[in-house]
């Protein structure tokens, strides 16, 4: 084959290996990109379980104050209706073992209150740790976001310099056919 015929396939073949070097640095650059979105995507979903948690918290302390303050009102009305019946066996309420039912009576109830408080409580923590985690998923989310486009860009880079590389080597091999460098 003509040196002319072997320098131009050779220079051909350069151009195509460089060519697909820099296509497949900027395809992982592309590939990271879109893995970078669906990460902002995740993390975006991750923000609004947080803000349902956060709702959900809320509404778990309301529910417990409502619930909390009817019980007040059952137990007073309880109480009421104790004092009522006790008054009317002529008792007197506010003396003695009438008034020790009653006192207990209040402090049964303050204690029950308290403990819907307080489940109410749990149950609004356990939401706002749900809420945490959605936020340093989302956290995580986005740092890897960014990861996928530095790598992305590291790719392209990387082809670029592989494509470079290939014509610089080849150019020197094309040289060393046509001027004979290298023959011995």
């Amino acid at each position: 084959m003509p040196i002319g015929a072997t320098i131009g396939l050779t220079a051909a073949g350069i151009g195509i290996q460089a060519y697909g070097q820099r296509k497949a640095g900027q395809a992982q650059k592309n590939a990271d990109l879109a893995a970078s979105k669906a990460a902002e995507s995740e993390a975006q979903l991750a923000d609004f379980n947080a803000h349902i948690a956060d709702l959900q918290a809320e509404d778990a302390l309301e529910r417990g104050d409502e619930q909390a303050n009817r019980f007040r009102v059952q137990v007073r009305g309880a109480i009421g209706t104790q004092r009522a019946g006790q008054a009317a066996g002529n008792i007197d309420v506010s003396y003695g073992s009438a008034a020790d039912v009653q006192a207990d009576a209040a402090f049964v109830g303050k204690l029950d209150e308290l403990t819907i408080r307080t489940n109410a409580a749990r149950q609004a923590l356990g939401y706002t740790v749900t809420s945490m985690n959605y936020r340093e998923q989302a956290r995580i989310d986005r740092e890897k976001g960014a990861a996928d486009i530095a790598a992305g860009d590291a790719s392209a880079t990387a082809g670029n310099i592989a494509a470079v590389g290939s014509i610089a080597t080849g150019a020197g091999s094309l040289l060393g056919k046509r001027y004979g460098f290298g023959d011995n």
